[in-house]
């Protein structure tokens, strides 16, 4: 290997090693990258003689990384993420996204109240696919390869760059047969006296309330019914008379209207959630997750705002 191409050659051998790992052999990495397995197996080969390290073990039936493997894969990725980016830049087609992004958004706002900015992207950028996961624990951008997240809550890794975009009001609700001819509660250490049911992902057993105009606190204690990280579920839970339960204001208001569901004590409310953006610190950042981060920044609160 000549020293002044070696640089070049190390990249393209570790691509060829990300593609192992990802497609699960050598044969699938070879026909992904339109090559032969021989080749594969030479440039793995090559790869690990110019480190000195052994990256995988491969038997007749399967393959595994050894923990060095383990390190230079993540390495790579987080490498070859940064290259292509960096060439992207250099050669002017920054500001032209195309490739694939990977978000993980919380679950209802996922499902709903994202789609429409998500659907405006996709055809502004017609060259970007989106890999649309939800769920809402917070990110592992590593381990799940993701490019950014959408968190609803606070966030404590200290890893990533968070930006602010909005906050979620959060009221008290519940079926009026929650009530069943009981006069409603006036004071929110009434709710105590009512089932309820738990959205775990924010609270569990005790929920601090506090009153619109006088600031008084009033922690209000409770026995949950049904506990669920869903807020859909949460929702359904209470139209069904379940209990009562305390969400985010958007995605009651049409239930509210319809008087499917009421808002009881409603001088007081939960503290509203923080809506962050999240991604990875890096030298570069690709276009498609530049665009994605401005146009987010700009929907989230008209969406939060609409509903």
């Amino acid at each position: 290997m000549k020293p002044d191409t070696a640089p070049l050659d190390r990249i393209g051998l570790m691509q060829t090693f990300v593609h192992i790992v990802e497609a699960g052999s050598l044969s699938a990495a070879a026909a992904q990258i339109g090559t032969t397995q021989p080749t594969v197996s030479r440039r793995l080969q090559a790869l690990e003689r110019s480190l000195g390290l052994r990256l995988l073990r491969r038997s007749t039936h399967a393959m595994k990384l050894t923990e060095d493997g383990e390190r230079c894969y993540e390495r790579a990725r987080e490498l070859l993420a940064s290259w292509a980016a960096f060439e992207s830049d250099l050669r002017g087609a920054g500001e032209e996204p195309e490739g694939t992004l990977r978000v993980i958004a919380p679950h209802a706002f996922g499902q709903s109240l994202l789609v429409r900015p998500l659907a405006d992207y996709l055809r502004r950028f017609p060259r970007v696919a989106v890999e649309w996961l939800l769920h809402d624990r917070p990110p592992d951008f590593v381990a799940e390869n993701v490019d950014c997240a959408i968190q609803v809550g606070e966030v404590s890794d200290p890893s990533v760059i968070a930006i602010k975009l909005s906050e979620v009001p959060r009221i008290v609700i519940a079926s009026p047969s929650v009530l069943d001819g009981r006069r409603a509660p006036a004071h929110a250490r009434e709710l105590e006296d009512l089932p309820w049911l738990a959205l775990r992902t924010f609270y569990r057993t005790e929920i601090l309330l506090t009153h619109a105009r006088t600031g008084e606190a009033c922690r209000v204690r409770m026995q949950p019914r049904l506990g669920t990280d869903s807020l859909y579920a949460l929702r359904n839970a209470a139209l069904q008379g379940l209990g009562v339960g305390v969400g985010s204001t958007w995605l009651m208001t049409d239930d509210l209207a319809q008087g499917r569901l009421v808002q009881l004590v409603p001088d007081w409310c939960a503290a509203p959630l923080p809506v962050y953006l999240i991604y990875p610190q890096a030298p570069y950042h690709p276009a498609k997750l530049r665009r994605f981060l401005e146009m987010m920044r700009t929907a989230i609160p008209v969406e939060l705002g609409r509903a």
